[in-house]
């Protein structure tokens, strides 16, 4: 989408920044905080709390990103699986 804008009567093109939804998966950390990992592009960060990784995640993916741009396919699933545990 372009939007046009009038600064002292000259028409300027900004073109709006495009979003893309990807996913992320947060657990915790054995040594505390959280780990923030997108399956997508393979980046991982941490941080103190969820928000943080998730901030910090953002960050690291979009920088990802600038380098190795990404076209996706379709939407990620995410699901979960049983194993078996061994005593």
């Amino acid at each position: 989408m372009v939007n046009v804008d009038q600064d002292f009567g000259h028409e300027y093109l900004k073109k709006e920044k495009s979003h893309m939804e990807l996913s992320a998966i947060i657990t915790p950390s054995a040594e505390g905080g959280y780990v923030a990992f997108n399956p997508e592009t393979g980046t991982t960060t941490q941080g103190d709390s969820i928000e943080e990784a998730l901030a910090n995640l953002r960050e690291a993916t979009e920088l990802y990103l600038e380098e190795f741009p990404l076209t996706l396919t379709g939407r990620s699933l995410l699901t979960t699986f049983q194993v078996a545990t061994h005593a």
